[in-house]
């Protein structure tokens, strides 16, 4: 099979941050995503309606004409949260789901959650109006390695929630070990990501031979036996996994830095990405469900009524970085070029 056309593509875990990096990083999601989840990690956070409908307006504003791109807009889950709002927003259609960072887990969190209880009348108000929230999934206990955090959330936090919030819809974003796998694969009720870099790399990638900086992002890549279990669930068809490229653009220079920032820019080369990793492991036949129907049907939205055409070539290349605001944005390269991009969109 050397081309291969699939309903347009859901992205359902995306960041694309605002002003002149959202202007930047935007085109390369929509020329070929007919919708994306977007985080709503931005400083101060997209944590109120008006915010996010805000936040909505400046996308469709960056958007450029005939796109038929549609932004899903999320809500940062805080403590001060107030259960009508959110009763309100998924009402109004305005949002399409809630995002619990636990306090100081990654970028821009620092507005998250850090005592459960605190969150339960909001979350009890989701299960019963049907509005799904979406997990980083990882403690931030400083005693606790960061390669264990994932696998320690789902014993500590999530599975207690599931517990005590019954009927709860959860997404755990881009899942990195089998732990995770295991747990996700038997549930009710549950869906999951992954990102490409999860699914093409482990942490030797990252750290063997010098630190690659544009490798780093969180949760942090694991060993070989996790990707390898990460591909086994993706190659299954599971309708519980779906595509969801948490790219997270940040300049080079905040990458390439003392103290570097966690994210991996895909939007570019992502479906290329995930198509190589499908033909890698003969599951090309579940790709289309999984970057566009799984998600969709996760989240009760139609498909995409659109197409992508992807081609197999030995001339797929890695983008050069984008120019941003006089830095630049280096786009995710796996260490070998793709082997399938995305030749038209109709």
């Amino acid at each position: 099979m050397d081309s291969l056309r699939i309903r347009r593509p859901d992205d359902m875990h995306l960041h694309l941050r605002d002003g002149a990096m959202l202007r930047a990083v935007l085109p390369a999601t929509a020329r070929v995503f007919g919708r994306a989840l977007v985080m709503p990690n931005l400083v101060p956070p997209v944590a109120l309606p008006r915010e996010a409908a805000e936040y909505r307006d400046r996308i469709y504003a960056a958007l450029g004409p005939g796109t038929g791109f549609r932004p899903l807009m999320t809500l940062y889950l805080t403590e001060e949260t107030r259960p009508a709002d959110l009763q309100a927003a998924h009402e109004a259609r305005l949002v399409t789901a809630v995002k619990l960072y636990p306090a100081g887990a990654t970028t821009n969190s620092a507005s998250g959650v850090r005592d459960m209880d605190r969150v339960r009348p909001a979350l009890e108000t989701m299960a019963r109006v049907g509005l799904p929230l979406c997990v980083h999934g990882e403690v931030t206990d400083p005693d606790v390695d960061i390669f264990d955090r994932e696998a320690r959330f789902i014993e500590e936090v999530l599975d207690p929630l599931r517990r005590a919030v019954p009927g709860l819809r959860v997404v755990m974003e881009h899942v990195t070990t089998k732990d995770a796998v295991d747990y996700v694969s038997g549930q009710r009720d549950m869906g999951a990501t992954v990102t490409p870099q999860h699914l093409m790399l482990d942490r030797n990638a990252m750290l063997v031979g010098g630190v690659r900086p544009h490798y780093y992002c969180l949760p942090i890549l694991k060993r070989r036996e996790h990707r390898e279990a990460l591909r086994a669930f993706a190659a299954s068809g599971d309708p519980r996994l779906f595509l969801g490229t948490d790219s997270a653009p940040h300049p080079t220079g905040a990458k390439e830095a003392a103290c570097g920032c966690a994210g991996c820019f895909s939007a570019p080369v992502a479906l290329g990405c995930y198509a190589q990793v499908f033909d890698e492991m003969g599951a090309l036949g579940h790709l289309e469900a999984f970057a566009s129907e799984n998600g969709a049907a996760f989240y009760r939205l139609p498909p995409n009524e659109g197409t992508v055409l992807l081609e197999r070539t030995e001339a797929a290349r890695i983008p050069p970085p984008l120019e941003v605001d006089g830095d630049t944005v280096t786009v995710f390269d796996p260490g070998r070029a793709p082997g399938w991009q995305v030749k038209e969109t109709a």
